[in-house]
C-alpha cells in the first residue's frame, strides 16, 4: 500500500480510503467488521464515515455507521493505528432531523463532535469535515448556480472559529471541508489565514470519468495550496464497473436499491459515456473497475480514494486498484473521451 503525507499535518494516509456509508443499512455489523479486517490487513489505514451515514439517510438509522465503526475499534483496540474521518451535517439535504435548527454554528459543531465521539467511542477525531456547505451553492457535484437574495447562511468565519474551539479542546486533530466550489475553498482558506485559525488540509468532493469537474478550478487550487482531494464516488456509484451494462439492474446494487443515485445512468449521454469508457478498458485487457480506479488514483491532487463497497470480493477489487499503473497510450484514449463526453451526467 502507498501513503502520502497530507500537507500541514502530520497525517500519513493510505492511498486507499475505506468509505463506510452503507454499514448499517446494505451491510449490517458483522459484515462491516469483514471489510475492516481485510481493509487493515492490505494496508488501508485511513477509514471515513459521517454523523448522517447510513446512506440513504434517515432518522431511524442515523450514527449507525459510527457506531458500529467504534464498536470495532473498542473489540480491536487498534484506533492508535489508524486515520479516523468524519464529517458534520449542514442544513438541508434532509438532514434537519439529526438537530434541531441546523446550522453549521457553534453550538451545532460542538453537539455534532461530542455526539460523534460518543459514537466512535474515541477521544479524538483526526479528520473532522464539513460535509457540505451552509448556503445555496452547487454542491453534490451539481453544475448550475443560481444565487438567492433572500438565502440564510452560517458565515464561514462562524465555522472556522467553532472548528478552532474544538481543535483548541482536542476533540479534533485537523478539519476539511467536502462537496464545496472554488469560492468556498478558497474562503476557509483566506479566512484562516487572515484570523489566524486553524487550516483545512483536504478537500473531499466527488471525482471520476463521468465527472472530472473538480478540474476545472479545484484542482489548481489543491495543487497550489496543498490542500489535496479526497476523491469519493470513484466508480460513479457503481455506474463504472460494467454491472449496469445492458439496462442490467443487479439485485442489492447501490443504484438498483437508491433510485436517488441515479445521476450517473439516467441520460442517454450518460450511458453512451459509460459504456465507452467500459469498451476502452477491455480494449486494454482490463476490467472497467480496474481504470476507473486506477485513473483516479492516478491524479497528482488525490491524496487518497474513497472506496466503499458491500461485499468483500469487490473490496479486494477495489483496494487492489492501487497496483494498476495507466499506460500513456490508455491515458491519452481517456482524455479523448472526456473532451467527446465532457459533462455527460445532470
Amino acid at each position: 500500500m502507498e501513503y502520502q503525507h497530507i500537507a500541514n499535518s502530520n497525517l500519513e494516509i493510505s492511498k486507499i480510503c475505506l468509505g463506510t456509508m452503507t454499514w448499517g443499512e446494505q451491510n449490517t455489523q458483522a459484515e462491516a467488521f469483514s471489510q475492516l479486517d481485510y481493509a487493515i490487513g492490505q494496508g488501508v489505514n485511513f477509514i471515513d464515515t459521517a454523523e448522517m451515514y447510513p446512506v440513504p439517510p434517515n432518522a431511524e438509522t442515523q450514527g449507525e455507521t459510527e457506531r458500529i465503526l467504534g464498536n470495532y475499534l473498542k473489540a480491536q483496540g487498534n484506533r492508535d493505528n489508524l486515520v479516523i474521518a468524519s464529517k458534520i451535517a449542514a442544513p438541508g439535504g434532509k438532514s434537519d432531523y439529526i438537530r434541531k435548527e441546523m446550522a453549521l454554528d457553534w453550538r451545532n459543531i460542538h453537539q455534532a463532535v461530542d455526539d460523534s465521539l460518543e459514537r466512535l467511542q474515541i477521544d479524538t477525531i483526526d479528520l473532522y469535515q464539513v460535509h457540505w456547505p451552509d448556503r445555496n451553492t452547487n454542491f453534490f457535484g451539481e453544475m448550475m448556480y443560481e444565487h438567492d437574495n433572500e438565502e440564510h447562511y452560517t458565515p464561514i468565519l462562524d465555522t472556522l472559529e467553532a472548528l478552532a474551539e474544538v481543535i483548541k479542546q482536542g476533540k479534533v486533530r485537523y478539519i476539511g471541508i467536502s462537496n464545496e466550489t472554488p469560492w468556498g475553498f478558497m474562503q476557509y482558506l483566506r479566512l484562516a489565514e487572515k484570523h489566524e485559525l486553524p487550516r483545512i488540509i483536504s478537500v473531499q468532493n466527488p471525482y471520476n470519468l463521468l465527472n472530472r469537474s473538480y478540474e476545472i478550478a479545484m484542482a489548481e487550487i489543491s495543487h497550489r495550496e496543498e490542500v489535496p482531494l479526497l476523491a469519493y464516488s470513484p466508480l460513479a456509484f457503481g455506474a463504472l464497473t460494467g454491472k449496469y451494462e445492458n439496462n442490467q439492474w443487479p439485485e442489492g446494487a447501490r443504484l438498483t436499491v437508491f433510485k436517488r443515485f441515479a445521476r450517473y445512468n439516467s441520460t442517454p449521454m450518460a450511458l453512451e459515456a459509460t459504456q465507452a469508457y467500459i469498451d476502452l478498458a477491455r480494449e486494454f485487457a482490463m476490467s472497467p473497475t480496474e481504470m476507473a480506479l486506477a485513473f483516479v488514483n492516478s491524479r497528482k491532487f488525490v491524496a487518497s480514494t474513497i472506496i466503499g463497497a458491500t461485499d468483500l470480493l469487490q473490496l479486494k477489487q477495489n483496494i487492489d486498484s492501487h497496483k494498476v499503473s495507466l499506460s500513456a497510450e490508455l491515458m491519452l484514449r481517456i482524455n479523448q473521451l472526456s473532451a467527446l463526453y465532457r459533462f455527460p451526467c445532470p
